[in-house]
């Protein structure tokens, strides 16, 4: 009976050390307070209450850094949020080097994009994005380091200017967007006049080709058959010389 009695105690004792740890997880192990290993995946023992686990994720983790009110190197007072990604690469550290390695990670991060971005101009800023992301995602990943954790990617996801500089720059655009089109009209122009010269040259030449096209210019307003065109007899007598200069030249063919 007192063999049955003990039998059952330690079957209960073995199911109460029992750990089972996901595929994303690792379980650091301390026996009488000293770090003894990590351990893997899968079907594990901790012989309580001698030894004690603290579960750890590697998976990455999305973390929200709050807006933050930034001076930019130009003087210009912005309103920046971020996102952060990172993973533990060492649950080891990450459980004896930091109390909170996710709640230090954010503290850092928003000290760091208030350090970076106060560095550069507002048109840097804004144009410049995935270099200043890169940076501060490598000030922060030197920080997390030691603690067992390693930062992936950080981006700027929104960027709040104030009312008065977002007019600012919408006239600066709307006056860049003006400035181009009267250079397109100039070039236009430009490119008209050395053309109607072109055509000046070839028609100085042929006299005839200036009759012809004003007997064009006509018919064509004629088309709409409500003008009442008058024709003047110095036009008249040019019409009939080129009408001679035209057989002329037929002839000779």
């Amino acid at each position: 009976m007192n063999i049955l009695i003990a039998l059952g105690v330690v079957v209960l004792y073995l199911l109460a050390c029992i750990r089972i740890l996901r595929q994303y997880e690792r379980g650091v192990v301390f026996t009488l307070g000293k770090f003894t290993g990590v351990r893997d995946a899968g079907f594990r023992f901790v012989f309580v209450p001698f030894q004690q686990m603290v579960r750890v994720s590697l998976r990455t983790v999305t973390m929200q850094i709050p807006s933050q009110k930034i001076i930019t190197k130009d003087n210009v007072s912005i309103d920046i949020a971020a996102v952060a990604y990172y993973h533990v690469t060492d649950p080891e550290k990450s459980v004896i080097m930091i109390e909170n390695v996710e709640s230090a990670t954010n503290q850092i991060s928003q000290t760091t994009v208030r350090n970076v971005v106060g560095q550069f101009s507002l048109d840097q800023l804004l144009s410049d994005t995935l270099k200043i992301n890169e940076q501060i995602k490598t000030v922060i990943d030197t920080h997390t380091a030691p603690w067992g954790a390693e930062v992936t990617a950080v981006e700027i996801k929104d960027i709040q200017l104030p009312d008065n500089m977002q007019r600012a720059m919408a006239k600066e655009a709307e006056a860049e967007r003006e400035r181009r089109a009267k250079i397109v009209a100039a070039q236009g122009e430009f490119q008209a006049a050395v053309k109607l010269g072109e055509a000046a040259d070839i028609i100085s030449q042929h006299p005839v080709a200036l009759q012809l096209r004003t007997l064009q210019t006509m018919a064509e307003i004629a088309t709409e058959k409500n003008s009442t065109i008058i024709f003047p007899a110095q036009f008249m007598t040019t019409v009939q010389e080129a009408m001679k200069m035209l057989k002329i030249d037929s002839a000779t063919k």
